[in-house]
């Protein structure tokens, strides 16, 4: 018994300090990739893994939120100085996030703490007030989750309109770039061929 309560305690030990070194980052995109961050971020801190949190009352498949685990907790305060104090771009993009130090009650996989039994139980219509409340409760929630939606659709439909004018800003770039690229290697060529010089690419 003694050896398992010594393993409880160094598994919550470890993870209070996984928690020191990761950081919650919310408000993103639906664009955004592990890559993305670790792009961010790799200027100031390692990220160590990526944790996306899924919101699990929507039937889509858009975390807004990640959990990105670093190498240690002074990398972990220059990540979140440098996400606050600087744009997020996505796709050459400044995208608006928000980036704080995790809290122990954000991770799924979270240990229960040493020494503390969880007690629940199920409320009924007998319990009256308590039960009254969670029915308040209940659909409470069915309107936060209504609204929910109507401003997830609204942001897919952002998103998109963004990407396609993002993709047509790009494409109207590398055409310019192409033009201009055409134009240099023909006043290359002619001035070859007006001095006499041979050209490489000829």
């Amino acid at each position: 018994m003694a050896t398992s309560d010594e393993d409880a305690k160094k598994w919550y030990a470890d993870f209070e300090e996984k928690v020191k070194r990761t950081i919650y980052i919310d408000h993103l995109s639906p664009q955004v990739t592990s890559s993305v961050i670790e792009a961010a971020i790799s200027q100031c801190a390692n990220v160590v893994n990526v944790d996306f949190i899924v919101n699990c009352t929507i039937p889509y498949d858009i975390p807004s939120a990640a959990l990105v685990e670093l190498d240690d907790e002074i990398q972990a305060k220059a990540a979140v100085d440098l996400m606050n104090g600087f744009p997020f771009i996505i796709s050459g993009k400044p995208r608006p996030v928000r980036a704080i130090y995790a809290k122990h009650e954000m991770f799924q996989d979270r240990p229960p703490r040493p020494g503390i039994k969880k007690e629940f139980w199920w409320v009924t219509q007998e319990d009256g007030i308590e039960y009254e409340g969670m029915k308040k409760l209940q659909l409470l929630a069915r309107r936060q989750e209504a609204e929910n939606m109507a401003l997830i659709k609204n942001l897919l439909e952002e998103e998109k309109e963004l990407a396609e004018q993002q993709q047509e800003l790009l494409d109207g770039i590398y055409k310019k770039y192409c033009m201009l690229e055409s134009g240099v290697k023909n006043d290359i060529k002619n001035l070859a061929r007006r001095y006499g010089v041979s050209h490489v690419g000829d």
